[in-house]
């Protein structure tokens, strides 16, 4: 099966309501009122759902019960006033809520804008398989990145506003690793939450087609390479028509990143850029997943066919 084209959702304007949820841990309050006022700045009129400040009684790393999140994230999406859902933050639980949306009611509501990443790459790969939509790999409205970096909050109120003016992505830091070009469909996130999404009950059987976006934070060399030869063993990279790294951050010294990298995926065969500006750096870019676009390794960019939203 080749990964295809997704359903873009519209763009936003001045005076849209969006909804911040927390699908996953908790997020300080200081850091989502900060992020908030970033978001009214631009016009738009963000609601807190009533669980997105949560902290699970027994398991702190959780941002309330499973239930709840993924109650607030179903009743956002269904509200006819909300024209977007942005998560508070990653960490984890997205995986423990997301066989409890109701996606059904979800469908019926029709597309919208979704932004996340980091752990909301389940949620990413879920709209995907189950809704058929394409969302965005960008910050979070919690998120240090996106409350403090001007950068990082420019492509994603471009993204949101005027897309037509962000179709060429990646930062000056962009280089091959393996050079040359190639076209496909944008995929991925986070490498670990793809690796956890094989053989659950909704996940994709292979990326053929794919253009692979991958970053991660804290995982040492070594586990970066157990968990990218549980995905080449798989099989689910089979057919990967070119691949963008973005940030390892907190993974160890990045000569030892980079080598894992190199050993694991270069003999794939198709392109390869690294550091390409997204995921956990200083600066993450909004990109979509499920749009058509042309990986360039030798310019370090990532071209979209067509504007991110409609």
């Amino acid at each position: 099966m080749t990964v295809t084209p997704l359903t873009r959702p519209s763009r936003l304007r001045p005076g849209d309501r969006v909804a911040v949820v927390s699908p996953s841990g908790p997020v300080p309050e200081d850091r989502l009122r900060a992020g908030l006022a970033v978001l009214r700045g631009w016009g738009l009129d963000p609601v807190v759902m009533p669980h997105a400040l949560d902290v699970h009684p027994r398991l702190p790393y959780l941002a309330g019960a499973d239930e709840d999140r993924a109650r607030d994230l179903t009743e956002a999406w269904c509200d006819p006033s909300v024209s977007a859902v942005i998560c508070a933050r990653g960490g984890y639980g997205a995986q423990r809520m997301v066989d409890l949306l109701d996606w059904p009611a979800m469908r019926a509501a029709g597309p919208k804008v979704f932004v996340g990443y980091s752990d909301v790459t389940a949620l990413h790969e879920a709209f995907a398989v189950r809704m058929g939509l394409a969302t965005l790999h960008g910050p979070m409205a919690g998120a240090v990145t996106f409350i403090k970096d001007a950068a990082t909050q420019e492509s994603l109120r471009a993204t949101l506003f005027v897309p037509e003016t962000v179709r060429t992505l990646g930062l000056s830091s962009a280089r091959a690793m393996v050079p040359g070009r190639a076209r496909g469909v944008t995929v991925g996130g986070c490498l670990a939450l793809l690796a956890a999404d094989l053989a659950t009950s909704h996940a994709r059987a292979s990326l053929r087609g794919g253009l692979l976006l991958l970053e991660d934070v804290g995982e040492e060399p070594y586990r970066l390479d157990r968990v990218l030869t549980q995905l080449l063993r798989a099989g689910r990279l089979d057919g990967v028509t070119g691949i963008a790294f973005g940030s390892w951050a907190e993974c160890g010294p990045y000569a030892e990143v980079r080598a894992t990298l190199l050993d694991r995926l270069a003999t794939l065969g198709p392109p390869v850029v690294e550091q390409l500006g997204f995921g956990h750096s200083r600066t993450n870019l909004t990109i979509p997943l499920g749009a058509p676009a042309l990986l360039d390794a030798d310019a370090g960019t990532l071209t979209l066919d067509e504007p991110a939203l409609r």
